[in-house]
């Protein structure tokens, strides 16, 4: 009989050192290393930042890199972009974490995503408060957006992303 592997805790994971090559995140338990994104992916992070938050802040906080607890105990994921509801984002303990995944969360896709991790990504926020995922593929120049009730949509150049779900007008998928 194979031997289970030690599932990691967000206590113990937190004691781990910080720093190096890696970024890391815990998913399923167990500690997973994550490449640092080059420039064009933190610059189109920055940028999502700053055209969503004058969007949004009537509904919450837009920011980069929130980490969050999608299940309590065994996972610690960062957001690439995030949008957190204000009474979410005012409840947030300071030396805590947030609990649930965010309203919106946005994925810029990178060439080390598989579509099977996209996938688990998406079912994970959506089963733990999330109201829209965005997959956004700078090659395929499109955000495709999957939303709680399992409805998909993919918009490309020239579209528009709706954000009526977040009580504002829409996005231009060319910003």
């Amino acid at each position: 009989m194979a031997a289970l592997p030690h599932l990691i805790t967000v206590a113990e994971f937190r004691e781990l050192p910080e720093g190096g090559n890696f970024a890391y995140e815990l998913h399923h338990g167990e500690v997973v290393a994550m490449t640092r994104p080059k420039a064009r992916h933190w610059k189109l992070q920055d940028r999502l930042n700053r055209i969503l938050e004058p969007k949004l802040k009537s509904f919450g906080r837009t920011a980069t890199e929130i980490p969050y607890r999608p299940l309590a105990e065994f996972e610690m994921r960062a957001a690439d972009v995030a949008v957190v509801s204000h009474p979410r984002w005012d409840a947030i303990d300071p030396d805590g974490d947030l609990f649930g995944a965010p309203e919106l969360v946005i994925e810029i896709k990178s060439p080390s995503n598989t579509r099977k991790q996209l996938q688990e990504l998406v079912t994970l926020c959506l089963a733990n408060g999330t109201v829209q995922c965005w997959i956004v593929d700078t090659k395929k120049k499109t955000v495709t957006v999957i939303e709680r009730n399992g409805a998909t949509a993919t918009y490309g150049s020239g579209t528009e992303v709706p954000l009526a779900a977040f009580g504002s007008d829409c996005l231009a998928v060319d910003e």
